[in-house]
Parts: structure tokens; C-alpha cells; sequence
């Protein structure tokens, strides 16, 4: 097995571990497990930043540059349809 395909494994591995993290955390009721389970969370992420920075110095992760109007029309179309779903959570508010 080499390097990439390592660090590949590793960081899925590191992805999963976060969303668990994240779920537990937002789950949990009890204020002293939410507190472990989050600092256990920005662990798991900077282990995850770093093993993510490292593949891209090695050109293993590539990343491609989004053009700023893409970006734009994409934050256009989500306010367009968060204000959308808000129209309609008014009208049905309304009809009640």
C-alpha cells in the first residue's frame, strides 16, 4: 500500500470520525459529555486539516478554484430559496 492511498484511507477515516463527533455532540444532554465530545470534535478537525494539508503538499488532494460569479449565483440561489421557504412557512402560518 503506498503514501497516497494511506492518507487517502486516513482521511475518510477522519471524515466519519467527525460526523459522529458532530452528532453526539449535538445530541448529547448532558452538559459534561457535550463539552468532551466537543473537545474530542476540534481535535478530530485539526488532525483532519493538517492530514488534508499535507496531501495537497504532496499533490495528492486537488484542489480546483471555484470562479467568483459561480460563487456568486450559488449564494443567490440559496437566499432565493431560503426566502422561498420562508413565503411559504408565512403562508401557512396564515391559513392556520
Amino acid at each position: 500500500m503506498n503514501d497516497q492511498l494511506l492518507m487517502d484511507n486516513y482521511l475518510l477515516v477522519l471524515k466519519s470520525t467527525v460526523e459522529v463527533y458532530v452528532h453526539g455532540t449535538l445530541e448529547s444532554s448532558n452538559s459534561d459529555v457535550r463539552e468532551h465530545l466537543k473537545s474530542c470534535l476540534d481535535s478530530i478537525m485539526s488532525m483532519q486539516a493538517d492530514t488534508y494539508d499535507k496531501m495537497v503538499e504532496h499533490g495528492w488532494y486537488q484542489v480546483d478554484n471555484v470562479e467568483e460569479t459561480k460563487i456568486q449565483e450559488t449564494i443567490m440561489k440559496l437566499q432565493s430559496n431560503n426566502s422561498e421557504s420562508s413565503e411559504d412557512n408565512n403562508e401557512e402560518d396564515t391559513e392556520e
